[in-house]
């Protein structure tokens, strides 16, 4: 397949979830973001990520109007905000987000991080309520380890649909994507690129060099081999094309060995409240 065969259709899906999305992380600027939003859509992604923390869901709203693209074909994340985490906090929030958004309906809700006013009982109850009255079809938990997810479950009527963490090839979340099989749970890989850092790692530049194409390319294939989903933040309309052009790559037995047995951790998102 080449890129110019590539449609909205030919991305894979795992539970209906695009496994190629756009991420907005840092994508402050409203006119950028808009414009990277319509730019990813028009190229024939369906999967937008964003977060309250981001102060970009009125932009990604606008992105969206803007795009020849029917609702119901997007598939649309946000994500509650760790000072939101108060039971009348995550249902008023969230409705403040889907009118910035322009939404009346959610595809995933995250919880941001296990952090801050997080309570597994009062949030998530508001989050099964949300859940219930069809606010937001699935619910996700980001930058949870194991033990927070099982105490999630204990407490949610609904499914966990998805854990959003940082993954790549220097920080390949091993035992999160075996929890996720386990317990059918998606794995939705943040900073898939290490924020630039797969340009600098000789085994991923082999990769490339060999089957012509960019480290970005060979870390998104990586993961989508491995069943997760990449959500790469891009702003510019080549970025957005070089990680469209990911789903042509197919890597072979002998790459994915080779950035299996990478062997170094380079986590770039780790603030004080992490839980790890």
């Amino acid at each position: 397949m080449t890129s110019t065969e590539l449609t909205p259709e030919s991305v894979p899906r795992t539970q209906g979830m695009p496994m190629l999305g756009l991420g907005t992380w840092e994508n402050e600027d409203p006119d950028q973001c808009a414009e990277s939003v319509l730019t990813a859509l028009e190229t024939g992604y369906r999967h937008i990520d964003t977060a309250q923390a981001y102060g970009n869901e009125g932009a990604v709203g606008d992105g969206i109007a803007a795009a020849d693209v029917d609702r119901d074909e997007i598939f649309l994340a946000t994500k509650v905000w760790i000072s939101n985490l108060d039971y009348e906090d995550v249902l008023e929030t969230t409705q403040e987000s889907l009118d910035r958004l322009g939404t009346d309906y959610l595809d995933l809700l995250y919880v941001h991080w296990p952090s801050r006013t997080y309570e597994p009982g009062s949030t998530l109850e508001a989050f099964d309520e949300l859940y219930e009255e069809g606010t937001i079809r699935n619910i996700g938990v980001s930058n949870f380890e194991p033990r927070h997810i099982d105490e999630a479950r204990e407490h949610l009527d609904a499914p966990i649909f998805a854990n959003q963490v940082e993954t790549h090839p220097m920080l390949q979340q091993r035992e999160l994507r075996e929890y996720g099989r386990e317990h059918d749970i998606e794995i939705v890989a943040y900073s898939p690129l290490a924020r630039g850092d797969v340009f600098e790692i000789d085994v991923l530049s082999e990769i490339a060099e060999k089957h012509g194409v960019s480290e970005a390319q060979v870390s998104l294939a990586w993961l989508r081999e491995n069943d997760v989903t990449a959500i790469p933040k891009a702003t510019s309309e080549a970025h957005i094309q070089d990680n469209w052009e990911s789903l042509t790559l197919e890597l072979d037995e002998a790459d994915l060995r080779q950035i299996d047995s990478i062997d170094r951790t380079r986590r770039k998102v780790d603030p004080g409240f992490a839980p790890w």
